[in-house]
């Protein structure tokens, strides 16, 4: 090798600071050419284990803004903040988010060049469980990812348009291929994702359990028996217009208490607990305050829910229900109407505003109907465990694998004791076609998702220990992942809708979240803070294979983006909106057919 030239390079690092280096660049003397026949050179090395090639910012810097960016998930200017203040480096916004998708597109590389490594570790578990899931924000930017269950690492995340089969089919495959065939796939009941892991199990050519999610089982059946009622009751309410009513009417109690609200307050306490016999309300301002508090009580409605979203939780239905009570009460009350008119008054206005609900025959019908449906939900979740609050997930959680292998166990024991507890019940015949429809649509998914709502119990081989080992019975923790994921991409943006953030962000952003487990970054590079000298030994394999004379030429890579069948694409969404689009299909809307085309028409 000989002296092509030198050169003056400004390099900035955290170790080093802000700096000035003089590099030495040789060539072949032979004239060796790499394959895009440009002369073979060799740049300083420990420059290289610093520095990418063409780049001003170190490895260490990259590390570091990658890591506050999507481990940490702070802000561009926090990102600035933080190394001018500890590391006296400038650097711009746009360098920022340069730095990171530059993170973003090592780690993901750095993850396949360690596939064996990562593989390693899972068979050391005796196999590892497939979970998949997609998320999205309003429709758009949907993440798909393949998650490890028991290490509960990212194996895989990509950008799909949509939930489809023959999107999630390759991606799945691409996952196998780095990783093995896993010991078990958990899905959720989706008409695509269905299909797709049936199509991967059958590669296998030996049976794999295909497991359903618990959860979402559970909420399908409930959607199926309680949407359409619901739906009619909130309508119900929606004309009723009673929770506007009942708001209107506290903040005129509100307004009209004025400085004596605290006042009204302590004597609602002090009537709450009042041992007198009878049912009375007090007058004057007390008794003010005791219709606001029971107007204050009806909207008070969503503390009654438990478990979070629709159909576990039925805010509607309690609402209903609060009215109701309260409409009850206040018939007691205005047996004995208080003395004092004002009171009187507002305790006949909030009757009449919650009679309008109450005298709704329609709204009865719904409510009773919702009571009876949601008895039998309840009795399958309860059937399936998933009763308890806090403990819809993982059995592993609380018991240990034998013990949740005998729950499981149970479990399916009382499903098959149930199932057949249902045909009993179901009436053949008479007027109950009510619940001869919700008993049909809970053994329509039995009998369709039954095969796959066991089998979670997992035989380990010999050399990892043997034993058994319980796959989770739900998504829950990576339904969790999602939501964690959100919720620190919101603290970022500031913005509770991230439709446009979740399009824009890579889905490599969900591999970063492996750096926060420790068994996964020792497989990967050992710890974080060997992280740069791991980028830096991953370029410096990819210069080497580069620039290697005798490598043929490499082939392009396989062109296997999915198939745009989203409604407006990203990519699409700025070349429809230009001002040419709109110019060109108004000139085309303005013109007239010749007169002989109109004639024949």
């Amino acid at each position: 090798m000989g002296v092509q030239k030198t050169l003056l390079r400004r390099v900035v690092t955290l170790a080093h600071g802000d700096f000035t280096v003089r590099e030495t660049v040789h060539v072949c003397r032979a004239g060796c050419r790499t394959t895009s026949g440009s002369p073979l050179t060799r740049r300083a090395a420990a420059l290289a284990r610093c520095v990418p090639a063409r780049s001003t910012f170190g490895y260490d810097v990259l590390v570091h803004v990658g890591l506050e960016r999507f481990v940490r998930h702070r802000q561009r200017e926090e990102i600035r903040a933080t190394l001018l203040e500890q590391h006296g480096i400038v650097l711009s916004a746009g360098e920022v988010s340069r730095l990171a998708r530059r993170f973003l597109e090592g780690l993901e590389a750095l993850h396949q060049r360690c596939a064996a490594a990562l593989r390693a570790v899972l068979a050391e578990d005796g196999g590892w469980p497939l979970h998949v899931d997609a998320t999205g924000e309003d429709g758009r930017g949907t993440l798909l990812v393949a998650w490890a269950g028991w290490r509960h690492w990212v194996l895989g995340a990509w950008k799909i348009p949509t939930e489809r089969a023959d999107a999630i089919r390759p991606r799945l495959r691409e996952v196998v291929a780095l990783f093995g065939e896993p010991c078990a796939v958990m899905r959720d009941l989706g008409r695509a994702m269905v299909p797709a892991t049936e199509d991967l199990v059958a590669d296998f050519g030996h049976p794999v359990p295909i497991l359903a999610c618990h959860q979402h089982f559970v909420a399908d059946v409930g959607e199926g028996l309680l949407a359409d009622a619901y739906r009619a009751l909130r309508e119900r309410f929606r004309l009723s217009k009673v929770r506007p009513t009942l708001r209107t009417l506290a903040r005129e109690i509100g307004r009209r208490l004025g400085e004596d609200v605290g006042a009204a307050r302590e004597a609602l306490l002090a009537w709450q607990l009042d041992p007198a016999p009878g049912h009375c309300v007090p007058g004057g301002r007390e008794g003010l305050g005791v219709v606001r508090g029971l107007a204050q009580w009806v909207l008070d409605y969503p503390s009654d829910g438990r478990y979070g979203r629709f159909p576990f939780d039925r805010p509607y239905l309690d609402l209903y229900e609060r009215c109701r009570r309260v409409g009850r009460a206040l018939d007691a009350f205005l047996r004995r109407p208080p003395q004092d008119r004002p009171v009187r008054r507002a305790l006949e206005r909030l009757r009449r505003a919650l009679l309008v609900v109450l005298d709704d025959e329609r709204a009865e019908a719904l409510a009773a109907t919702l009571h009876e449906r949601a008895a039998l939900l309840d009795e399958l979740r309860a059937t399936l465990r998933l009763h308890v609050p806090g403990a819809a997930g993982t059995l592993r959680t609380i018991l240990t694998d034998e013990e949740a292998a005998a729950e499981l166990r149970d479990g399916r024991a009382d499903l098959e004791r149930f199932t057949a507890a249902l045909r009993e019940r179901r009436p053949a015949r008479g007027p109950a076609q009510q619940t001869r429809q919700a008993i049909d649509l809970v053994l329509a998914h039995l009998q369709r998702h039954g095969p796959n709502l066991f089998g979670h119990v997992i035989a380990l081989p010999p050399e990892a220990g043997g034993g058994v080992r319980v796959v989770d019975r739900t998504n829950n923790a990576q339904e969790g992942f999602f939501r964690d994921l959100k919720h620190r991409e919101r603290r970022r943006s500031g913005r509770k809708c991230l439709t446009q953030d979740f399009e824009r962000l890579p889905p490599q952003a969900a591999l970063a979240a492996n750096l926060t487990r420790p068994d996964y970054v020792a497989a990967l590079c050992g710890s974080l803070a060997d992280l740069p000298a791991a980028f830096a030994q991953l370029d410096a394999e990819r210069r080497q294979t580069r620039l290697s004379a005798r490598m043929p030429p490499a082939a392009p890579p396989p062109d296997d983006e999915p198939l745009a069948s989203a409604s407006l694409p990203a990519a699409d969404r700025c070349i429809v909106r230009t001002d040419a689009m709109r110019r060109r299909i108004h000139r085309a809307a303005r013109s007239r057919a010749p007169k002989t085309a109109r004639l024949a028409g």
